[in-house]
């Protein structure tokens, strides 16, 4: 992995031209403390609301976008990737509506109608890995976010994906791996540089991302991103993010009639 050391920065209601020209190098930006500790766990209490929910009511997709469930380290049933998450909590709802998040809508460009995804692509996307016996979802191989525009046949546009993070990273415990500057790559390699899911192989450029519990990441999505799977087994492995999508381009919102995308179809094969 590269030896890489990036600055912090502090997320205010205005990006500082310093920031978007870190972003625009990089294709990413990690910001401290952008919550604290109440309100991480208040997401996370939250997040648990959803999990009984899609639980009890035996929901196995939202929008067309496959639920992936497991088990956690005492064998119960859990969720491990939600999609749309917010459309199931008031309090996840309310809190898009920080305006700090609007700041990093200057991140997509000069893009028409920048937003917040909540209804696009997966929505609010929230991730519960943790690495037991019986865990369905411990890593994910290398990808970009721009497959999924390929597979409704539309240009490539910008895209952020925002990673508020509620799991302190340990060493070890695998995480987020990004390929700096990839995001500059032509069309091609974003698209087929990698095999898309698949690839777990380290890459030589690659770098990992040590987020505490209240920071927020943002990363390209064109960017070669992947995730780690933890070498700790048991509870310390537990990590928690949530995904944000913000967008630009045509308005695309999703609903219960949406198809499933091929992809997506395979998503139980990836663990």
């Amino acid at each position: 992995m590269r030896d890489f050391e990036y600055p912090f920065f502090a997320l205010g209601e205005k990006l500082p031209q310093e920031q978007l020209d870190f972003f625009d190098k990089y294709g990413f930006i990690h910001f401290r403390n952008f919550i604290n500790q109440d309100t991480v766990q208040l997401l996370i209490n939250a997040s648990l609301d959803v999990q009984k929910q899609i639980i009890e009511q035996d929901i196995k997709k939202v929008n067309g976008v496959p639920i992936k469930f497991g088990y956690d380290v005492d064998g119960s049933k859990i969720v491990q990737r939600f999609a749309f998450t917010s459309l199931f909590s008031p309090v996840l709802h309310e809190f898009l509506l920080d305006p700090r998040f609007k700041a990093l809508l200057a991140l997509l460009g000069e893009g028409s109608d920048p937003r917040i995804g909540e209804n696009e692509k997966d929505g609010m996307v929230l991730n519960h890995y943790i690495n037991t016996e019986n865990s369905k979802f411990t890593k994910l191989g290398w990808h970009t976010d721009c497959l999924r525009d390929l597979f409704y046949f539309k240009k490539v546009m910008p895209m952020l994906n925002v990673g508020i993070h509620l799991s302190n990273a340990v060493k070890g415990n695998g995480g987020l791996r990004i390929i700096p500057g990839s995001h500059k790559q032509s069309v091609f390699k974003m698209l087929f540089g990698k095999k898309h899911f698949i690839d777990h192989n380290p890459d030589p450029n690659e770098i990992g991302l040590a987020p505490k519990a209240g920071d927020l990441t943002v990363h390209d999505g064109r960017l070669w991103h992947r995730v780690a799977q933890s070498t700790i087994r048991g509870e310390q492995s537990r990590r928690r993010v949530i995904y944000i999508p913000m967008i630009s381009g045509e308005y695309q919102p999703k609903d219960q009639d949406s198809p499933t995308l091929f992809y997506q179809r395979f998503s139980n094969l990836i663990k």
